[in-house]
């Protein structure tokens, strides 16, 4: 860039993790069962009702005895917001509950007010990848309409207990995973690969509905609230420049777009209405729905950014498949990977930023993006973990570059600023923080906290408002 662009005044710099991914505590202090703690091997992998199996997400890093301690560290890395999710399960533990568990609201009462000392602003997802289990075994799931009925309970509920400490809201994580991880996204159970998509859809119509009440609820509770949707965002490329192709990127594209543009535009688009009606999918409405989606539409998009996609119609080419973040794409021959085969792309993200904000005008939050990578503790105490700097170091230049374009962005929070149970996998081992924790992923370990290279970094970038990468 020419001139020098500067992050706006405010910046949300921070980081941002789930609270099945590294609270732990699972079953204390009347807190219910989530469909993660019947998630031993990650969210696409087939849940375990006898919960037999060793589950890593029913201890985390134990983040709901040692927050003071860990918010402590954000503090020292100079955050300006935490991203964190409220487990339903520790408010409403069968979801159906008349009454909220006075000692789950409690402790995120204590969290928040821990961020508040350390001048960290709360931003809290009201449903991230996780939902009581009993709504699934008694209700079905999102499929059926009464679970609108809890989450706008548990949403009413929470914006009214900590309606004068949070002020940024999010209704759900990556709400169009529910394609992709249907048990994870909405809680509905298919035998094997057989996924109903006139259920999927009808749960996302739920969720929705769920969304425009919580963005009611909330806009009445708190008026100076911002209350967002989040997806999980990525690029699609055509692999060549056939038409064809383009036009399949397209379509791509709009697998996820469609759940961005019910939230912020307030209307089904055309396109999502025509592939319902040749793939014989019908939408239950109820008077007042499309109505409710119109008049709620949130304040602004949050979303996460690891990877982009390409996509071909030459069956030739179609053996080159690679995912990330759940979801599965063409492998792009010009770009390298992560350990895990994530496909490491950073102008992706000043791509996404302008795509989003050219279709909606509305404040972007980049809330997810980071670097899963294994690290290790070397002889001296030290992680050298010199990669994680490069990856997050470029994006933070790309999404800069976005700001340079005109395009307003809100805040940017690293995913995982401290080592948690991998969601996909279930697993410690796929680490994301600034800060190591003495853990494996069959649970053994000190637990003891080590700021790695990136941490003194990432503080650098804060305290420069990115001007220092």
């Amino acid at each position: 860039m020419s001139r020098n662009v500067q992050f706006p005044d405010g910046f949300l710099w921070g980081g941002a993790v789930a609270a099945n991914q590294l609270e732990g505590a699972y079953q204390e202090d009347g807190k219910g069962l989530s469909t993660a703690d019947v998630s031993p091997k990650g969210i696409m992998s087939s849940p375990d009702f006898s919960m037999k199996q060793f589950n890593l997400y029913h201890e985390g890093i134990d983040f709901y005895h040692k927050y003071k301690e860990d918010i402590a560290l954000f503090a020292e890395m100079g955050f300006k917001a935490f991203r964190f999710s409220i487990a339903w399960t520790r408010i409403f533990p069968n979801g159906d509950d008349k009454q909220p568990n006075e000692k789950g609201l409690q402790f995120y009462d204590d969290m928040i007010d821990e961020l508040k000392k350390n001048n960290i602003e709360p931003v809290v997802t009201i449903s991230h990848y996780e939902m009581p289990l009993n709504l699934v075994e008694q209700y079905g799931g999102w499929k059926n309409r009464q679970v609108v009925t809890f989450y706008e309970t548990f949403a009413k509920t929470i914006l009214k207990r900590y309606r004068n400490k949070v002020k940024f809201w999010m209704t759900f994580n990556e709400i169009n995973v529910l394609l992709h991880a249907p048990f994870t996204g909405g809680g509905l159970l298919f035998k094997e690969d057989d996924k109903n998509e006139q259920e999927i859809y009808q749960a996302a119509h739920h969720q929705f509905i769920a969304s425009a009440l919580a963005v009611k609820a909330g806009h009445e509770e708190i008026p100076d609230s911002q209350i967002g949707c989040m997806i999980a965002s990525m690029i699609t490329y055509p692999y060549s420049s056939k038409p064809e192709d383009m036009f399949a990127a397209l379509t791509q594209d709009r697998k996820t777009l469609f759940f961005s543009d019910v939230q912020s535009r307030g209307y089904y688009p055309t396109y999502i209405n025509n592939y319902f009606t040749e793939n014989n999918i019908n939408i239950e409405m109820e008077a007042g729905d499309l109505e409710l989606l119109q008049d709620y539409t949130v304040d602004y998009i949050g979303f996460s950014y690891y990877m982009s996609f390409v996509a071909s119609t030459d069956p030739t080419h179609q053996d080159g498949k690679t995912s990330g973040n759940l979801l599965e794409g063409m492998k792009n021959p010009h770009l390298k990977s992560s350990e895990w085969g994530w496909q490491i792309d950073p102008i992706g993200l000043r791509t996404v930023c302008n795509q989003l904000y050219d279709r909606y005008q509305k404040p972007l939050f980049i809330v997810e993006n980071g670097l899963g990578a294994i690290d290790k503790l070397e002889e001296d105490g030290t992680i050298q973990d010199d990669y994680r700097i490069e990856y997050l170091r470029e994006h933070i230049k790309e999404m800069k570059k976005a700001v340079g374009d005109g395009v307003e962005i809100m805040g940017y929070t690293s995913w995982g600023p401290i080592d948690l149970v991998s969601a996909s996998t279930a697993e410690l081992k796929k680490r994301y923080g600034f800060i190591y924790v003495d853990r494996d992923s069959e649970g053994k370990g000190t637990n003891n906290r080590i700021r790695k290279k990136s941490f003194k970094w990432y503080k650098k970038v804060i305290e420069t408002n990115g001007d220092v990468l």
